[in-house]
């Protein structure tokens, strides 16, 4: 099992971008799916993106066009590249490595 640290989050206005980064205590390149998730006030957990081992990504239809997720197994990190934010992109965004472990979140706020 590998412990995921969460970084980048923090307050936005609408319009601008961040970058998420997810690091891994361990190796990822073994893990089959990487995600990113989020929770917004009052609604339920959602995933965001994810990514295989052979690189293949999906997205939540909200974000298509707008997110990318990456992943760079050589340094164990996953990465949510965050563009055109909107303040319905505001939450708590969480790491997922599939089968194994939810990072802590980090707080993404946009505002109008």
């Amino acid at each position: 099992q590998v412990r995921l640290v969460e970084s980048g989050g923090g307050l936005v206005q609408a319009g601008g971008s961040l970058t998420l980064t997810c690091e891994a205590s361990g190796s990822i390149s073994e893990i089959n799916v990487m995600a990113w998730h989020r929770q917004a006030p009052g609604k339920q957990r959602e995933v965001v993106a994810g990514i295989s081992r052979t690189m293949n990504t999906n997205y939540a239809d909200s974000v298509k066009g707008r997110f990318t997720i990456t992943r760079d197994n050589a340094r164990n990190t996953v990465y949510l590249q965050m563009n055109d934010l909107t303040p319905e992109d505001t939450g708590v965004y969480y790491c997922y490595a599939e089968f194994m472990s939810w990072g802590q979140g980090t707080q993404v706020t946009v505002s109008s």
